[in-house]
């Protein structure tokens, strides 16, 4: 009864809403958002998200996705973006802790998708009803994911397969009928997990996300393999040493392609970036009093918004800065934000701003941010976010950019 009391309601509604939480703490790590969150802290709002039919649009980067959404080109810019739209997205690999610890961040732990998968399924969040979850697989090799299937609802678990579905190699467009969407749909799931490859994972849950009456949905692209028991997964200790990779390259020896080339751009962004961020990091002084002083305006200007910041932005004194970025979003506009008077900022206001961006490209409204001081941009540059500014030459990126007073 309680079922099909919520596969009516569900089935009722409106889409879900365009909506982007400002209040979230995150920081900036090579040009992505990261949640400040445990394992424990994820787990929790993932299971309230499907308790409470919210939509939850997981991301779990890793050092692969990073490089991926580095390599500029339209495409890579689409990957990188879907993280930047996502409602929560988590450090899923122990290079990127690493880095954030290097650079005085407060990541100090690898939240591994399949880790959360399995927290889950051990009911270390029984929100959802009668304690279950219910989970539909959509991707993996022909046949694994009948087979997860099969494996999760043969154990005892707090998760329930009411679902599976392997669309083989289709494009993504092809994958995105109306019989598949409607087949999930129909399966009343409160966690979609996809296994595309992260890419294609990535831009179909895109393409298809305002369809999906699914509140949690994310790429977990191994998680379907390691439930159906076809790749095993690392030991926990493996992971926490960062060796993780040997291990997936011992279960899939194809694998090791990407990492060799994952390593070797990890090691030229340590020379040019990360190492010179850190250092910067380290002999920038923290001015309480510059700080306390920071200002912020917003001014509407019909169909288009205004920010207008001063003064110093780290995380201690984001709050202002958050209250803007909620109103300016409040009703759908061009956003332009105007950073002349600003003379410092750090990763969780780098953070806050693609956030912004992200929202922006939900709507599919302009994002404009100019007028950076060097320092402020030399910042953004070892946090490989620069491509955020937005340069005369590349004034075509937004089509409805307005020109304000």
């Amino acid at each position: 009864m309680q079922s099909e009391a919520k596969t009516e309601q569900r089935s009722n509604r409106p889409a879900y809403p365009v909506r982007t939480d400002f209040r979230r703490r995150v920081v900036c790590i090579l040009g992505m958002p990261f949640d400040v969150v445990t394992l424990q802290e994820a787990v929790q709002k993932v299971g309230d998200a499907a308790a409470h039919d919210v939509r939850c649009f997981l991301s779990t980067p890793n050092l692969n996705f990073a490089v991926a959404g580095m390599e500029g080109g339209s495409a890579a810019d689409v990957f990188r973006d879907s993280v930047l739209r996502s409602d929560l997205s988590v450090a899923d690999g122990m290079p990127l802790v690493w880095i954030a610890r290097l650079l005085g961040l407060p990541i100090r732990e690898r939240v591994a998708g399949s880790t959360l998968f399995e927290a889950l399924r051990h009911g270390e969040a029984r929100r959802t009803n009668a304690g279950l979850m219910s989970v539909y697989f959509f991707g993996g090799p022909d046949g694994v994911a009948e087979r997860a299937a099969e494996k999760l609802n043969a154990s005892s678990s707090w998760l329930r397969c009411v679902g599976y579905r392997s669309p083989g190699f289709a494009s993504v467009e092809e994958m995105s009928d109306a019989e598949t969407i409607d087949a999930i749909n129909a399966s009343d799931a409160d966690f979609l997990v996809v296994a595309l490859g992260a890419k294609k994972g990535q831009a179909w849950i895109e393409r298809n996300l305002s369809r999906l009456q699914v509140p949690v949905v994310s790429h977990l692209g191994a998680v379907v393999n390691f439930v159906a028991g076809t790749v095993s997964r690392a030991p926990s200790w493996v992971g926490r040493s960062g060796m993780e990779w040997l291990w997936r390259i011992k279960e899939e020896p194809a694998l090791w392609k990407r990492y060799w080339n994952d390593g070797w751009m990890l090691l030229k962004l340590a020379v040019t970036r990360i190492v010179p961020c850190a250092v910067a990091t380290r002999l920038r002084r923290r001015d309480a009093e510059a700080m306390a002083r920071a200002r912020v305006a917003v001014r509407m200007y019909g169909r288009s918004c205004r920010i207008v910041a001063s003064g110093v932005w780290m995380e201690g004194n984001l709050s202002a800065l958050r209250d803007a970025c909620e109103q300016a979003t409040a009703s759908p506009c061009d956003v332009h934000v105007d950073f002349a008077r600003v003379v410092q900022i750090d990763s969780a206001c780098i953070a806050l701003l693609l956030l912004l961006y992200g929202h922006q490209t939900k709507i599919a409204r302009s994002f404009v941010l100019h007028n950076i001081r060097p320092a402020v941009m030399r910042t953004m540059r070892l946090h490989c976010a620069d491509w955020l500014v937005a340069y005369d030459d590349r004034a075509q990126r937004f089509p409805q950019q307005t020109v304000l007073p």
